[in-house]
């Protein structure tokens, strides 16, 4: 009798000792989420305002941006040739635009002494282009002089550069020697126009266009 109330103590004590495991792996489980909840709820509250998306009180900011070409908006563009209005370079240029001739090159620094016969000094503008090939006598130059008084020298230059190619060419290409016989000289204001063309007429045309 006494063994059967010993074993029955024990079993009660044992029983007690599951049931009290229990209840603790219970409320593990229950602990452990709602930890995993708070994480994940701060996770997503860090997402909302520090991820890519913008905030809702951010703007964009579009002076920055406004001349991302490099431009300033004030600035002005003087056209796609990039030669002031009313230049030499810019006389050639509308020119050579409306009248075909061959390659050109341009002359410069001290090739305008050598080959035209005056000081470059006497000029406040000049362009002169002469052809790429040594096989054509065309040539166009426009001559702005600082002082007319100067005009006189600039124009005998002129006619002494044109005498050049003449011989250049005399015993060389007959039709080019033609050519550069029949040479036009044309003085306007402080201006002088120096052609050798087959189109020398029509050179002449836009030159006075051009020319106030």
């Amino acid at each position: 009798m006494m063994k059967k109330r010993v074993l029955h103590a024990l079993l009660i004590a044992a029983m007690g000792i599951a049931l009290a495991a229990c209840g603790a792996d219970n409320e593990k489980p229950g602990t452990d989420t709602g930890a995993n909840q708070n994480s994940s709820s701060g996770g997503q509250t860090d997402t909302g305002n520090g991820g890519n998306e913008p905030s809702p009180t951010d703007e964009p900011d579009t002076g920055s941006n406004t001349n991302a070409g490099g431009k300033d908006p004030a600035e002005t563009d003087n056209g796609g040739g990039g030669a002031e209005a009313g230049s030499t370079e810019a006389i050639v240029e509308a020119i050579l635009s409306k009248v075909e001739q061959p390659s050109f090159m341009p002359v410069e620094g001290d090739m305008v002494k050598d080959m035209y016969h005056f000081d470059p000094t006497l000029l406040e503008q000049y362009t002169i282009m002469t052809p790429l090939m040594n096989v054509k006598t065309n040539e166009i130059a426009v001559l702005k002089v600082k002082d007319v008084k100067d005009i006189p020298v600039v124009e005998e230059g002129v006619k002494q550069r044109a005498a050049d190619v003449q011989k250049m060419f005399e015993t060389y290409l007959q039709d080019q020697y033609e050519n550069a016989k029949n040479y036009k000289l044309v003085t306007k204001g402080s201006y002088v126009l120096f052609v050798i063309s087959e189109s020398a007429d029509q050179i002449i045309d836009e030159f006075e266009a051009l020319v106030p």
